[in-house]
């Protein structure tokens, strides 16, 4: 259920009572003429207005005053120290369990591997086939190196994994769960405390994928109890063009952790340059090469907008755009057709919605070039991704406008058969 069931509010109404509204000023773009509408920022989340400053300071103040000795001085301790305040700002986790580096592609096969060496004797893994390309063909790949078995969980593309669809494929060979909190096509919110009790009671390990969740919807990691997540840092919480990721080890998990990828800054004393390795007895053990610190700086921006903002009210501001789309999508789109593929309750439903129609896959080149810029997901999704502090309501109509004139002229430009219904 939305909102907005009658007498919906206009677009211009709406952007003047949002409480956030002052926080999409402060996004470089933002201002574009060219761009009349930005919906793909839980793809790539705009950059903000004081990161030029900041990215030159650091050419300037460390990298090149400071050189070699940067590391010394800070940099050693960067993705530690960015870790701890993503897991406090955003993961809902104690300091010691997050570390930034890498890439999710790369975290997730380290964590599957530590949980695969955490279950010995269990020899499956579990995945659902909705999730993204990148996580199942990680675990298709570990499967064939470790010899290890999939068993997949068949999802609703309109939804997600739920708990009852877990209960039926964890057994007691199960040794790690690879799941995704929002599904990437429909959006959908997976109940992680609840399959991560369930995996639990099984002797299982659960790894959740939050890249579609982090920094947008409040998440209680340590609450939860979750044994094992990453995420990328692209998305909400804007960290630029391949950005490194996150990888999060709940602390009891740490000391007998064995991640496979060993790194000499993973090391317990790599300025030893000693023979053999010996892992780090903290989160640093999940490090493995040089951290691309010039990739955490941007990340660091946004951290400050939402701890300034804070993650209830960006959540709040997330539903009520979905909210007002899919109300739009209910007066303009469905009588066009079009189906809703993200689910309308407020507990189940992320930050982005998804509308579907077998002709959204010719229409996105015409939106682009119109400036206004959602994303498409194979086979007929449009995607319309809702970033509570940089999207305005008025860009939500302009993206459902936009698709409905394309919509509209596509079905007037249509040829009529004369021998139909002859």
């Amino acid at each position: 259920m939305t909102l907005f069931e009658t007498d919906a509010p206009t677009a211009a109404e709406l952007d003047a009572r949002d409480p956030l509204r002052e926080y999409r000023d402060r996004f470089l773009g933002a201002d574009d003429p060219e761009i009349r509408a930005y919906l793909d920022g839980n793809s790539l989340g705009r950059p903000t207005k004081g990161l030029p400053e900041k990215i030159a300071a650091f050419v300037t103040d460390q990298w090149g005053a400071r050189l070699i000795r940067g590391w010394d001085e800070q940099w050693l301790d960067l993705p530690v120290q960015l870790g701890d305040r993503i897991a406090r700002e955003t993961l809902g986790a104690a300091a010691g369990q997050t570390v930034v580096a890498d890439s999710t592609t790369v975290s997730l096969y380290k964590l599957i591997r530590t949980a695969l060496h955490a279950r010995p004797g269990r020899t499956e893994i579990v995945i659902d086939r909705g999730n993204f390309p990148t996580d199942r063909f990680v675990v298709e790949g570990v499967a064939e190196e470790t010899g290890s078995v999939i068993r997949w969980i068949e999802t609703d593309p309109g939804a997600g994994v739920t708990l009852a669809e877990a209960d039926a494929v964890i057994g007691e060979n199960t040794a790690v769960i690879v799941l995704s909190q929002i599904a990437y096509r429909s959006g959908y919110i997976a109940d992680v405390p609840g399959i991560t009790a369930l995996a639990h009671e099984r002797g299982a390990l659960v790894l959740w994928d939050l890249c579609h969740s982090v920094g947008a919807i409040p998440i209680s990691l340590d609450e939860w109890g979750v044994d094992l997540a990453t995420g990328c840092t692209y998305k909400y919480l804007n960290g630029g063009p391949g950005s490194p990721a996150f990888l999060y080890v709940n602390q009891a998990l740490l000391a007998s952790a064995r991640q496979p990828i060993w790194g000499w800054m993973g090391d317990r004393a790599p300025f030893d340059m000693a023979d053999g390795y010996q892992p780090a007895p903290s989160i640093r053990r999940f490090i493995s090469g040089t951290p691309p610190i010039m990739g955490m700086i941007a990340m660091q921006e946004m951290l400050d907008l939402i701890a300034e903002a804070g993650i209830d009210a960006i959540r709040t501001k997330s539903l009520a755009l979905s909210d007002y789309a899919i109300a739009l999508y209910d007066e303009r789109l469905a009588p066009l057709g079009v189906e809703l593929s993200t689910p309308r309750e407020h507990a189940v439903r992320g930050s982005h919605v998804t509308v579907d129609h077998p002709r959204f896959s010719g229409l996105m080149h015409a939106l682009w070039a119109k400036g206004v810029i959602p994303d498409f997901r194979a086979p007929s999704g449009i995607r319309i991704g809702l970033s509570p502090l940089s999207t305005s309501f008025e860009e939500v109509e302009i993206v459902i406008d936009a698709i409905h004139a394309l919509l509209t002229e596509a079905d007037a430009s249509t040829p009529v058969d004369s021998t139909k219904g002859a």
